[in-house]
């Protein structure tokens, strides 16, 4: 391959790295092929379709006036889940539930509708998906909650597209502004409304301050005023009717809390969205009359898959045969679903059919398909030619249409004619090709033809200790949405045992898992001796399971629903020499009713020019909840064979955007040689539980509304039960993909990076001393650790950030950091400044590493010392009621004295009645 041709596809990389797996293209103003997907799990009902076309066609014009006559939906595609009925709906092509924009499905625990984002990146950088339920599109109560579902779409499309965050704080609700003023976290600060207890009766309604800290006491919500006249902001508020435009220069609040200041360095939603790309390509228009979306409704199909698998003569290199052999096993008896159509594909210089389509009902199709995979190499390599074979193998359906039909192209070698030969063939195919790049020479442009397809892309080295071409095909299951179908891989590991030794660990399969699983164990060169002992004592060995010396592999199936807990493993090698051994053990879900523990894994972007870092992500989720407080372990593998262990972060520093969101992130820049890299995460639960919190960068909850002076509550917000919060102890791995990095140099320039800039710096008052709390930061970027911190403050936060170096330093010569991730802490009496009541002061931070580069200037924490004044008493009268007041309560006692005086009279009367008729009888009636 000449230089210019590897320039030219590492540009044509770079161009396609900046989408992300949306399909939604914008022409003139119009955003087109928006796809939205029905999860398969819920019950067929037209009322979502109409409810989904009404919102759409509300939020176009909504999304135009927002954009200022710019922007607006031209197309949508509405996924129909193949669980519903057919009724003349078109197929689907490339797209899939995995790669919608919106998905449509139900919350795992009823804890409400918010419609949320999931949102990974930092400020400008586009989103995954949003997610909306179906009673928040069918129940229209939900309006006065949300507002109008267009303008909800919309503020949700903003996260999406463009990268902005909410203006509210539901952790930190409320602020004191510069003034000294209590104020809700909102934008604009001049939008008009009460402060109230949300759950009260009478007057104890009226919010109080709270002694210690000078701020509302726990309960208070801030309820706006429905009347406003303000048009802003759509970030905030977009269920009031005037509320239309996003918060601009003029009229963003700086001071506010929110993740949009922290995020996006104090820059209002409009700025940011007017620099994204859609805004800069777009000029406002005067005709104002847009059409409206064109929405066309399309229905999945049983999932059709052929295996294109390179045997050419480069595959004897490393045992590659034997492997992609070993691995494909993997995916034909573990891994697609009962119902798919599967056939087989070889091709060198020429193609050839092993298999036409076969649906799977049972081992017995499974069976037969393994025994068709057969150790081969031979020939050239013709990448366009098994493509086409496969697309004959997928028309083999009722319809012989290869649209939304799947691919899984594995090549090693180089092809100069692929992909110009055959890509109008492979685009007009419709058909989702996922690639799985084998050893250092697979053709560059194999990751090209997954992106523009909608598929995945693996790739894997040549090393036997590790397990890469496995956890790919592992990798690959339906797209439809439906989890509980799908295998989980809980373990995938690979070690070169030395003579006579073993390697040990434990699996822990949890409550939400145990179908259909599988315990696989490969080795290099003879069958190791294998202990399996369940949870109960129940050991299995060698003679349990099932072995085959073709693929080097041992498995065992475990009947009905495995037992929860730690399984514990014992792999002994009885060689004289070494040899590599791995286990892989997947399995399905338990419950249908339960969705399983779920990891995906991606980096920030699939090609690299160095030396921009990168970010490594994970996301932990359990039926669209997140799940916090586990163990994350990132391992990235380069095309040499040398690997790299992270630990990822949920700490709401460096990369990650906010704490505790279920998102695990962490700086990559241990950058080696250029080429393919693969990434696989390892997810654990440790002595501290998982536990489930709702996804943020949702829409707000609006407790209520003051019209016309009437203040009129929303129902409170559904409460969880703690104990559905909690997750059982697990285990998880997954592929994260591969991805490129180039332009890399022969010799590496030290220190490269400066430090990341920290992003949650807290401050607080007690006493006469200031303390201040952060997560450290690195030496480069998150990674190391810095060598001091220059420490500023102000009595005006305008100044920390135009003027940081013009204002007052602190002395912080006494803190020596820690290493990036810990949390540091100090205290410190300012000088010439008298803590008193009313003092605010304003505090940023910057790092500084070994070479001297500075980061950039932190958030700005506020510390604020605001004693309320003690409540008026309650049981004091006024002066100017005193009379009455007494005057009254006279009269009260009078009154009540002559009526027990009255009381006792007759009581006594009767007594002495009672005691005359015992002594004369004759009285008696």
């Amino acid at each position: 391959m000449t230089c210019h041709t590897i320039v030219h596809v590492f540009l044509l990389f770079h161009v396609i790295s900046l989408s992300s797996g949306s399909l939604v293209k914008l022409n003139n103003g119009g955003y087109q092929d928006i796809v939205i997907a029905i999860h398969p799990g819920i019950p067929e009902n037209p009322q979502i379709i109409e409810k989904l076309q009404n919102m759409l066609k509300e939020a176009s014009s909504y999304l135009f006036s927002a954009t200022k006559n710019r922007l607006y939906i031209q197309s949508t595609k509405i996924l129909i889940p193949i669980t519903w009925k057919k009724n003349n709906y078109l197929k689907t092509r490339t797209e899939t539930y995995d790669k919608a924009d919106v998905i449509i499905a139900q919350p795992h625990l009823k804890n409400g509708n918010d419609p949320y984002t999931l949102q990974y990146g930092q400020c400008g950088e586009k989103g995954i998906y949003i997610h909306l339920t179906p009673d928040f599109l069918i129940d229209d109560k939900l309006l006065s909650v949300y507002g109008p579902r267009g303008r909800v779409f919309v503020h949700e499309w903003a996260h999406l597209r463009w990268g902005v965050f909410d203006e509210y704080n539901l952790e930190s609700p409320f602020y004191i502004a510069n003034s000294g003023e209590i104020e809700a976290t909102r934008c604009p600060v001049q939008l008009k409304g009460v402060y109230i207890k949300e759950q009260c009766t009478g007057t104890r309604c009226v919010c109080q301050r709270d002694q210690e800290t000078g701020m509302y006491e726990d309960g208070c919500v801030f309820i706006p005023d429905k009347n406003i006249a303000s048009k802003q902001s759509i970030m905030y508020l977009q269920a009031v009717p005037a509320v239309s435009e996003f918060c601009d220069g003029q009229t963003h609040n700086t001071e506010a809390p929110n993740l949009q200041n922290r995020m996006c360095n104090y820059r209002s939603t409009w700025d940011v969205i007017m620099n994204s790309s859609d805004l800069k390509s777009t000029p406002s228009v005067t005709n104002t009359n847009i059409p409206e979306p064109a929405i066309t409704l399309h229905q999945v199909s049983d999932r059709v898959v052929t295996l294109v698998s390179d045997v050419s003569g480069s595959m004897s290199q490393s045992q590659r045969d034997f492997r992609l052999v070993q691995a494909a096993e993997v995916f034909i008896m573990q891994i697609v679903e009962e119902g798919s159509y599967v056939g087989l594909v070889e091709f060198h210089s020429s193609p050839t059919i092993i298999s036409n389509l076969v649906q799977i009902f049972s081992d017995v199709q499974r069976q037969q398909l393994k025994k068709l995979l057969v150790r081969k190499a031979s020939g050239g390599t013709n990448i366009c030619a098994g493509l086409r074979k496969g697309f004959e193998v997928n028309k083999g359906t009722k319809d012989k249409s290869t649209y939304g039909t799947e691919i899984i192209l594995l090549s090693d070698g180089e092809d100069g004619n692929f992909p110009t030969a055959c890509y109008n063939d492979i685009i007009n195919s419709g058909a989702i090709i996922h690639v799985i790049a084998l050893g250092a020479d697979a053709a560059a442009a194999l990751e090209k033809i997954a992106t523009e397809t909608g598929g995945l892309r693996f790739f894997a080295t040549d090393s036997f200790d590790a397990n890469g071409l496995i956890d790919a095909f592992a990798s690959i299951p339906s797209a439809t949405g439906d989890i509980n179908k799908q295998t989980i891989q809980l373990e995938s590991s690979v070690s070169t045992v030395t003579s006579r030794n073993c390697i040990n660990g434990s699996v822990f399969i949890d409550s939400t898992v145990g179908n259909d699983t599988f315990f696989l164990v490969t080795w290099q060169n003879a069958i190791p001796t294998i202990n399996l002992q369940d949870p109960k004592g129940k050991v299995y060995t060698t003679a349990d399971f099932v072995s085959d010396t073709a693929t080097k592999s041992s498995r065992l199936q475990i009947p009905g629903t495995a037992e929860n807990g730690p399984w514990h493993y014992s792999l002994c090698n009885g060689l004289s020499s070494s040899q590599a051994i791995g286990i892989t053990v997947t399995s399905k879900a338990a419950d249908a009713n339960v969705p399983p523990v779920v990891v995906n894994a991606h980096m920030n972007q699939d090609t690299i020019n160095y030396p921009n870092p990168i970010v490594v992500y994970a996301s932990v989720s359990q039926g669209l909840l997140a799940v916090i407080n586990v163990k994350v372990t990132a391992i990235i593998e380069a095309v040499n064979g040398v690997s790299e262990t992270l630990e990822l972060l949920d700490n709401g520093a460096g990369p990650d955007i906010a704490k505790n969101d279920g998102i695990y992130s962490k700086y990559f820049t241990s950058f080696s040689v250029n080429g393919r890299y693969n990434l696989k995460v390892r997810v654990e639960s440790g002595k501290v539980k998982g536990r489930l919190v709702p996804h943020r960068n949702r829409a707000l909850y609006v407790p209520g509304y003051v019209e016309d002076g009437v203040v009129t509550m929303n129902p409170t917000r559904p409460v969880i039960d703690e104990e559905q919060l909690v997750v059982d102890t697990f285990s998880r791995t997954a592929s994260g993909g591969s991805f490129v990095i180039s332009n890399i140099p022969a010799q590496l320039p030290a220190d490269i990076y400066k430090p990341e800039k920290i992003t949650d710096l807290e401050a607080m008052i007690l006493n006469e001393s200031v303390i201040l709390s952060w997560t450290a930061t690195g030496d480069e970027l998150d990674q190391g650790t810095a060598t001091s911190y220059d420490l500023r403050m102000s009595n005006n936060p305008k100044d920390l950030r135009d003027n940081f170096d013009g204002s007052i330093q602190v002395n912080i010569s006494s803190i020596f950091p820690q290493e990036a991730g810990n949390r540091e802490t100090f205290s410190f009496v300012p000088e010439n400044v008298v803590i008193e009541n009313g003092t605010i002061l304003f505090f940023a931070l910057v790092a500084i590493d070994k070479a001297a580069k500075r980061s950039d200037v932190s958030n700005i924490a506020q510390a604020a010392l605001v004693i309320p004044p003690p409540p008026p008493p309650t049981s004091q009268p006024t002066n100017e009621s005193s009379d009455s007041v007494d005057i009254t309560t006279i009269t009260l006692i009078v009154c009540a004295s002559v009526i027990i005086i009255c009381i006792i009279i007759s009581i006594t009367t009767c007594i002495v009645s009672c005691q005359r008729k015992k002594k004369n009888p004759e009285l008696r009636v």
